[in-house]
């Protein structure tokens, strides 16, 4: 069992436009006057910050909430295509579909239903801001460079009827983006997204489950998200 998930605390990277981040306040914490010790805290968080998923919904209207999405889509076999090379050589590098037909001539065509992540490297980053989203100006999203998914890699991914999307960037979009073209076509096509993944370096290409989990947020548009590989027995 792999967790792919980064904990959330005063550490959790958010869209730079939050400022808020993660907030956790402590109730009480403490022997009781009956004499036995109890704690309670309560939380707060916007739903696309840390390791978190995307409803379709999050760029495309009428499609699937958090709520909404099929199990189907959440526990599925998965593949890794890394493009941590590429990415190295150019912080705003977007994996092409013919990153996926090259990967595709190697391990076969990616099946209907499958979980696809993208291994950059970029979680080796986190959290440091600078780093990890190229710019660590507060409130500011204007001069972001991280790698992302092209466009046309998402359409052939929709081709293949995928039934998830990952990787392990702030976002499936690359730095730069401003129209944030790959999260419209995948939420036209009823895909939901992983953003912030952790560490892929220990999953293999193929021959893995994923589980990826969200909070049920019944009307989220997105949500945080407990993201698992299992991997069989060598």
């Amino acid at each position: 069992m792999v967790d792919l998930s980064h904990g959330y605390g005063e550490n959790t990277l958010y869209w730079p436009t939050d400022e808020k981040g993660f907030q956790l306040d402590t109730l009480a914490e403490g022997m009781t006057p009956a004499g036995y010790f109890y704690a309670t805290k309560e939380f707060a968080t916007a739903e696309h910050g840390g390791t978190h998923l995307d409803a379709p919904y999050h760029f495309y209207e009428g499609a699937d909430l958090v709520g909404e999405i099929p199990l189907s889509r959440l526990i599925a076999p998965g593949v890794v295509v890394d493009v941590s090379a590429q990415a190295a050589a150019d912080a705003d590098y977007r994996a092409s579909a013919d990153d996926i037909r090259n990967w595709e001539a190697e391990h076969g065509i990616i099946a209907p239903g499958t979980a696809v992540l993208f291994r950059t490297g970029w979680a080796a980053r986190w959290p440091d801001a600078l780093s990890y989203l190229g710019d660590d100006e507060p409130g500011s999203a204007d001069n972001l460079h991280f790698p992302g998914v092209a466009e046309d890699a998402m359409r052939l991914l929709v081709e293949r009827d995928v039934g998830l999307v990952g990787i392990d960037t702030a976002s499936v979009d690359y730095g730069p983006s401003t129209d944030f073209i790959v999260h419209q076509v995948g939420g036209a096509a009823g895909i939901p997204n992983l953003e912030n993944v952790g560490d892929l370096s220990e999953v293999p290409a193929i021959g893995f489950l994923l589980i990826a989990l969200p909070m049920k947020i019944e009307a989220g548009t997105g949500a945080p998200v407990r993201v698992v590989a299992l991997i069989p027995p060598a």
